[in-house]
This record gives C-alpha cells, sequence and structure tokens, in this order.
C-alpha cells in the first residue's frame, strides 16, 4: 500500500507552520503551537486517530490566538487531504461518541470532498485554556472546509467546557480513525457511485 503521508508548510505575514501527518502510524504526536491548549487538543487527534502527527507552529500570538488557530486548522485539512490521495478504498464515512465523565460527544464524518460544518458543542462563553470558545467552532469549521470533508459534531451532556472540547475532539478523532481505513473488500474502488470524490 503507497504511504498515506503528508508534509504541509503554510507561511503568511500572521503565522509560520509545519505539519506532517502519517494516517498508518501509532498515535505519536510532536504539538509546538505556542498555545497550550491546541497542543492537548492536537494530541487527542493523534493519540485517538492513531495517526502520527507533527505540529509546528510560530504565530503572531502577542496579537492573540486567532491567526495561529485558524491556519493550523487549514494546515491540518490540507494535510488530511494530501494523505487521502484520491481516496480508493477507504471506508470513507465514520461516526463515533466519546464520554469524558459527565460529558458525552458525538462526530460524523464524510469524507465526501464537499466541505461542510456542522457544530453545536453546548459552550458557556467563558475562556478554555486562554482560548475564546468561539475558537474551537472556528477551527472545526477550517480544518473541514480544508479537508473537504463533512464534520458533524455536538456535545450531548456536559456541564465543564473543557470536557465538553477534549471529548469533542477525541469523538472527531475516532470518527476519522474509521473513515480513513482502507476497506480491503473495496478492491481499491473509489467509495462514490459517482466514482470520484
Amino acid at each position: 500500500m503507497t504511504a498515506r503521508t503528508a508534509t504541509v508548510s503554510r507561511r503568511t505575514a500572521e503565522t509560520s507552520i509545519d505539519i506532517t501527518l502519517d494516517l498508518d502510524g501509532s498515535g505519536k504526536f510532536v504539538t509546538d503551537t505556542g498555545v497550550g491548549f491546541l497542543d492537548h487538543m492536537l494530541s487527542h487527534i493523534a493519540k485517538h486517530g492513531v495517526f502520527d502527527l507533527d505540529v509546528r507552529c510560530k504565530g503572531d500570538l502577542w496579537i492573540d490566538q486567532h491567526h495561529t488557530v485558524e491556519d493550523i486548522g487549514i494546515a491540518l485539512g490540507e494535510a488530511l487531504a494530501q494523505a487521502l490521495g484520491d481516496k480508493a478504498g477507504l471506508v470513507r464515512a465514520g461516526s463515533a461518541y466519546m464520554p469524558l465523565d459527565e460529558t458525552l460527544a458525538f462526530c460524523a464524518i464524510d469524507l465526501s470532498g464537499r466541505p461542510f460544518a456542522k457544530l453545536d458543542l453546548k459552550l458557556l462563553g467563558r475562556e478554555i485554556g486562554g482560548l475564546p470558545p468561539d475558537l474551537f467552532n472556528h477551527f472545526l469549521e477550517s480544518f473541514a472546509f480544508a479537508a473537504k470533508l463533512n464534520l458533524h459534531v455536538r456535545v450531548l451532556e456536559g456541564v465543564n467546557d473543557h470536557h465538553k472540547i477534549e471529548a469533542a475532539f477525541k469523538a472527531m478523532a475516532r470518527a476519522l480513525d474509521a473513515a480513513v481505513r482502507v476497506d480491503p473488500r473495496r478492491g481499491g474502488d473509489i467509495p462514490s457511485t459517482k466514482g470520484t470524490i
């Protein structure tokens, strides 16, 4: 099987990002973004998706975290799209529930080539790890649009906002793990009646 890996470098006046992704990894990760809570969430994508992920970013954090969070979402989505190639033989869609103490999150993903994000994180409006809550929506939307995937994330139960975000990212990682797997029954066929994704 061809290696399902990607390397993406993104350079703007606001951020300098380097990402490597291996979809057939073992959950190893290096995250160095300058935003501790984002590093924590990226580590969950690697660990629970069983991907190898290296994310390094120098961003204009003296302004705020917005550009860093947004651009990492874009670059990670581009890396996923690159690693998937033409998506031949993939399962294509996946979903997962993830509990975390009092919290329960759900995620469904379709690697459809049609970018869409429907998010209901039920956050209470306070900062989480120093990040404004709207940036979590922005990260997930940026990731979904750059990866050209259909993403639904919903927090079904929860009180603690840290738990809600963490459960949501873990659910997304597990849904991604299910969707990117190769289905040997397909024999390398594109998983769409259109013949392309």
